[in-house]
């Protein structure tokens, strides 16, 4: 998946004057970037050469336990620059990376990639880094969700303003609202989890996928190419491979993967946009370190920096799946070459960038802050206004007439909307019907119609129960991982 040629050595030749994937250089992880690197895509090609060979001599060709020792014992002994430089000249990345495997296994040379074709390596390699990509993910994504739940408890029962279109609405609770970035994560690592659990092993298929070399090689053999395939791909961690391939796996599995590495994309968009505007309210903020600068030009600034990133790389990640759209619309019969370029990028990027985004939000759900002031204050702007049904009602049941009571209380809303809206003033309806002696038979039950906790439903029980019976047990085959903190990069 990542670009053949000379490693480490070829970046350090271009220093600072050559361009670098910020996703590499920047902001994800070294764990991920070790996954997507030449050296592991490398050294993974010759693991699966070496299985390949086992699982040959098991079944009765000619390969010595030499030919397999000298391979075993020069799997990390690659040499970049001899594989670099026999590129350029076979213009074939794996022939230059079997030739230089072969040099260091003088031996074994004649054995290696025996009836293979380029997929064997190349698509097996690309479905392993997949797993062990996904592998990476899950527990950065339920650390997240951890994260998240504790917060959701902590403010289970803490009124806030809810919004639609934007716009005050009923009341819920800050607890409440974390609930619902919640669920979407869930959804998200369940959707990963599967994925994952669904990837099968291209195996051992030959060049249009009909085993016909090792067929072959074993005389016609049928249940020995099949005790092959089958050898390779448990060697490989698998649990199953593909029946029917052609030269390579179906791209449709790399449109799956994308999908919801996509998905994921959206839900953490939603998540920080909505920090993003709690935070220009003032209702709650992400971390903001003692030393970090929010404007160079207004030094008061604290911009939601964290969040904006994810956006940002988000909106990346969302768009990546339209490579493998395409690209599996348009492989020709057993396979075209137009998607191994394009592959090499979206795959990787894809993974690289979830990784980022995951380890922003961790930070930024380990660090959240919510300034209970501020939502009351704005509680209480808004508060009157849906407190007015539950006014008329309280006065109808001290004896007065539901019509008359609407009346004086448009009238009153009215007066106090136009404080609000053309004056600038706080809301002051409730001191209004304080001052109505119409209103006298209620005037003591003011504060109990007015109390917050009365207008939140049954948000805290929600809460309780969704983190019980569905966030909790989703959780707990990542427990062992749930202590780690997440590191920020630039």
């Amino acid at each position: 998946m990542a670009a053949g040629g000379d490693g480490g050595g070829r970046e350090a030749a271009c220093g600072h004057d050559s361009y670098r994937s910020p996703l590499a250089s920047r902001y994800a992880s070294p764990e991920m970037c070790f996954v997507f690197s030449d050296r592991y895509k490398f050294r993974t090609w010759r693991q699966l050469w070496l299985w390949l060979a086992e699982a040959e001599q098991t079944l009765g060709l000619p390969i010595t336990d030499e030919q397999i020792q000298e391979m075993k014992s020069n799997l990390d002994n690659i040499d970049f620059k001899m594989a670099a430089e026999e590129e350029k000249q076979l213009r074939h990345d794996v022939m230059a990376h079997v030739h230089t495997f072969a040099h260091c296994c003088p031996r074994a040379a004649g054995i290696i990639h025996l009836g293979a074709t380029s997929c064997y390596v190349g698509d097996n390699t690309d479905l392993i880094i997949l797993r062990n990509a996904f592998d990476l993910l899950l527990p950065k994504l339920a650390r997240v969700i951890s994260r998240l739940a504790d917060f959701a408890k902590e403010r289970a029962d803490l009124p806030t303003l809810g919004f639609t279109h934007f716009q005050p609405a009923q009341l819920t609770t800050v607890g409440k609202r974390c609930c619902l970035w919640i669920q979407d994560l869930c959804m998200d690592l369940q959707n990963l989890k599967r994925v994952r659990d669904d990837l099968r092993f291209r195996g051992v298929k030959g060049t249009t996928g009909t085993q016909a070399s090792f067929l072959q090689l074993f005389e016609g053999d049928d249940q020995k190419v099949e005790q092959l395939d089958k050898m390779v791909t448990e060697k490989a961690g698998f649990k199953r491979a593909f029946i029917i391939t052609g030269q390579t796996y179906t791209r449709k599995i790399d449109i799956e993967v994308l999908s919801v590495l996509a998905g994921l994309g959206a839900s953490v968009h939603k998540i920080c946009t909505d920090i993003r505007l709690l935070a220009s309210l003032k209702e709650l903020e992400e971390p903001f370190e003692k030393q970090q600068i929010g404007s160079s030009a207004m030094p008061y600034k604290r911009n939601p920096m964290r969040s904006e990133r994810c956006c940002s790389l988000a909106r990346h990640l969302m768009t990546l799946v339209m490579d493998p759209l395409q690209t599996a619309s348009v492989q020709w019969f057993e396979r075209t070459l137009d998607d191994s370029a394009n592959r090499r990028m979206c795959l990787a990027e894809a993974f690289l960038t979830a990784d980022t985004i995951l380890n922003t939000l961790q930070n930024i759900s380990e660090g959240l802050v919510v300034y209970p002031r501020v939502i009351e204050r704005r509680i209480r702007q808004e508060l009157p206004f849906m407190a007015t049904e539950n006014i008329i009602m309280a006065m109808v049941k001290a004896g007065g007439n539901r019509q008359d009571c609407h009346e004086r209380i448009r009238v009153l809303s009215h007066q106090a909307a136009a404080v609000v809206k053309q004056e600038g003033g706080d809301n002051d309806l409730i001191e209004r019907i304080q001052a109505d002696a119409y209103f006298s038979p209620i005037h003591s039950q003011l504060d109990h119609l007015l109390d917050p906790s009365s207008f939140t439903g049954r948000a805290s029980q929600q809460v309780r129960r969704f983190l019980e019976e569905e966030v909790h047990p989703l959780l707990r085959p990542y427990e062992s991982v749930m202590k780690v903190k997440a590191e920020l990069c630039l």
